[in-house]
């Protein structure tokens, strides 16, 4: 199995750099493809298997190949031992062959086999640890993301009229045509804030936690999530400008609540997936201000830090025998050096730190922003999440590697436990620290040239800095934790809870459809309908078919009264 393992590493490899100097050849020349392919023709609708290639689809593909090729040789020693190896294996391919549909094609069907696709998988997935937790999570997940599918089968109906489910070549007509872009345009949000689970959706991203973490590794950085964003790039064309503005209070908000969530969260995984839904939500805020290339840049700088900031989560977690809690992981520093510093790393350019990957996408974006006509609000808000930011790595990177250890006495740290591990890693910490400087240069053929006051350059810094103090003093003031003021205690649960969203999107939605679906149950199934139903349907033909089965048998006495009997009918009518 190994051995597969490494074959599919290898090409995934390979595949990946082909795209991605596809990928400069295209943006060079300016290059876009169609390749069209007719499946059938059904009245006047024509079903067309569509691949749209070009400079963007072709790059994020390859960041897809390089990290899922990382993450598969990662998970060769993270799930050494599993017996369904084969088929975690298995289903990560189908993972990544799913997102290559989504990303190929501008034609809804085949979005909707590729959306539909990481739906299913990131169930099978999500589920892999068979207890009750990951059930609940896995549903959750589900029920989520079927909304969106929902969302696009009705877009799929909707445009039925054009004769084709080819969104790009209706832009101009529904750009003419304003209930036409109102309607088409709140579908595409609807389903890309259920997939990137922006509010008030947001409560499936760290239940999905309950998956292994190498999947939390590729759904968190370049597959799953940034689906419904990449979703919204493509088509952000056809918005109005109204539709822009909901989906900016959306994001921001997504940005806020995430940030302030993941200060008082203290699982290790679900800190790193609040840390995703604020990017998610930085993202689709500065693409709903004009800064499409800004937005998809940063979109591919986040896959490579947050990839590799879950795969050292992973090894640590692997280390501490699956214990996820941050307050049982201090003095890591000390026994396992080399993983610390991959995880510093990747948390720096997270945070936004000047030179590393996340800084050329991160700070450009704050002074993009900063440029925007847009209001106070909207400015202390967004700066005000950067700041968030910075405090919940500040206090990760104090309570798993500075701070005392309080772990267990027999549990054995070190790098050399995990060296398979190590080799995925640090094949990621390279591209983290030099990756910004070198995209930043080849994307961008005419550089962004911002020109704001002083005290607004240095406003990002002040935030960083101002976060960075937050974070070590919310790590040093362990009084507050253990604060036992009832108040405090459900602000606390509050906040940390995602504002009682989850509890809503479960006990606040699920007994109503259980409900429906036990009076269907008992009225249907179970009831007239079943009686008048299927089972009298089942008797009739039964019976029917015996009285034919006499026929078939060929006595000579059936053969007679059938004569007798057409004899009669010829006298009477002829």
């Amino acid at each position: 199995m190994f051995l597969i393992c490494n074959l599919i590493f290898t090409v995934f490899l390979i595949i990946s750099l082909i795209f991605y100097f596809l990928s400069l050849y295209f943006l060079n020349f300016n290059l876009e493809f169609y390749i069209e392919y007719n499946i059938f023709t059904f009245n006047s609708v024509s079903v067309v298997m569509v691949l749209f290639l070009d400079w963007i689809s072709l790059i994020f593909m390859s960041f897809v190949f390089f990290i899922s090729s990382l993450i598969i040789k990662y998970s060769e020693e993270y799930m050494h031992g599993d017996k369904n190896y084969k088929r975690f294996i298995m289903l990560m391919i189908l993972f990544v062959f799913s997102m290559m549909l989504m990303i190929l094609s501008p034609n809804l069907v085949s979005i909707l086999l590729g959306w539909d696709g990481l739906g299913l998988v990131s169930y099978a997935l999500v589920v892999y640890y068979q207890n009750v937790k990951s059930f609940n999570a896995g549903m959750l997940t589900a029920l989520s993301n079927r909304v969106g599918d929902a969302a696009l089968l009705i877009s799929i109906a909707w445009m039925m009229d054009f004769g084709g489910f080819n969104m790009l070549f209706y832009l101009d007509f529904m750009n003419t045509n304003p209930s036409m872009i109102m309607v088409s345009s709140f579908l595409f949000v609807l389903a890309s804030i259920t997939k990137s689970a922006q509010i008030p959706f947001s409560s499936w991203l760290p239940a999905a936690m309950a998956a292994p973490t190498p999947v939390s590794s590729l759904v968190h950085s370049s597959t799953l999530v940034t689906a419904g964003v990449y979703l919204l790039m493509r088509f952000s064309s056809s918005f109005s400008s109204m539709m822009f503005m909901l989906l900016l209070y959306i994001s921001l908000f997504t940005m806020f609540m995430s940030g302030i969530g993941a200060n008082f969260e203290f699982d290790l995984k679900k800190i790193i997936a609040l840390s995703t839904l604020s990017q998610l939500g930085m993202m689709l805020t500065i693409m709903c201000l004009g800064g499409k290339d800004l937005s998809f840049f940063h979109l591919l700088m986040h896959a490579l830090f947050k990839a590799l900031l879950f795969m050292c989560a992973g090894a640590i977690i692997h280390n501490l025998m699956n214990n996820q809690d941050i307050r049982f992981m201090g003095g890591l520093i000390y026994f396992m050096p080399l993983t610390c510093t991959c995880f510093n790393i990747s948390s720096l350019a997270l945070c936004g730190l000047p030179f590393l990957s996340g800084f050329y996408s991160k700070d450009l974006i704050a002074e993009f922003l900063s440029m925007e006509f847009s209001s106070i609000f909207i400015y202390f808000i967004f700066f005000f999440s950067i700041g968030l930011t910075v405090s919940y790595s500040v206090r990760l990177v104090w309570y798993t590697f500075l701070s005392n250890t309080l772990s267990l006495s027999l549990n054995s740290f070190s790098d050399k436990n995990n060296m398979i591990m190590l080799k995925g890693m640090m094949g990621l910490v390279i591209f983290v620290i030099i990756a910004g400087k070198i995209l930043s240069s080849l994307l961008f053929p005419i550089p962004y040239f911002i020109i704001l006051p002083m005290f607004m350059k240095l406003l990002t810094l002040l935030m960083i800095v101002f976060g960075a103090i937050i974070g070590y003093e919310l790590s040093l003031m362990k009084y507050i934790y253990e604060n036992k003021s009832l108040k405090f205690l459900n602000v606390s649960l509050f906040l940390s809870g995602m504002w009682n969203m989850p509890v809503l999107s479960t006990f606040g939605v699920g007994p109503y459809f259980l409900s429906l679906g036990k009076v269907y149950f008992k009225l249907f199934d179970s009831g007239w309908m079943e009686y008048y139903g299927s089972k009298s349907i089942i008797n009739l033909l039964k019976g029917s078919s015996k009285s034919f089965q006499l026929l078939s048998r060929n006595h000579i006495k059936i053969y007679l009264l059938l004569v007798l009997l057409f004899s009669i009918f010829l006298i009477l009518c002829f």
